[in-house]
């Protein structure tokens, strides 16, 4: 058999999502395993992909978080604020820590 990559599995896993073109798109943590130059294409491609449909977006990676329409900050299962990348900054102190330690 054939043994893939993280990556391959992951940009596998896109792929197979996207043939079935859904409204809803759920990517969990989509470039975890994935470079930083194949992240920004992925990513290119995933935004392209995004337009018109909603997409719930679960990750760590600010440049991904920065994009986001509505951002939930979670803190021990629990929504602490919603609101835009700019609102949170302005007066979320955990958004605030958390964006600063990743900065």
């Amino acid at each position: 058999g054939v043994t893939l990559s993280g990556g391959q599995r992951q940009r596998l896993a896109i792929a197979r999502a996207l043939l079935t073109d859904p409204r809803i798109l759920i990517i969990d943590d989509s470039t975890s395993a994935i470079d930083s130059a194949t992240e920004d294409r992925i990513q290119q491609a995933i935004n392209k992909v995004m337009e018109g449909r909603t997409t719930l977006l679960i990750t760590h990676r600010l440049s991904q978080i920065r994009r986001a329409d509505k951002i939930l900050v979670l803190h021990q299962g629990r929504i602490v604020d919603q609101g835009s990348h700019e609102a949170l900054l302005a007066r979320c102190t955990l958004y605030q820590r958390i964006f600063a330690r990743y900065a």
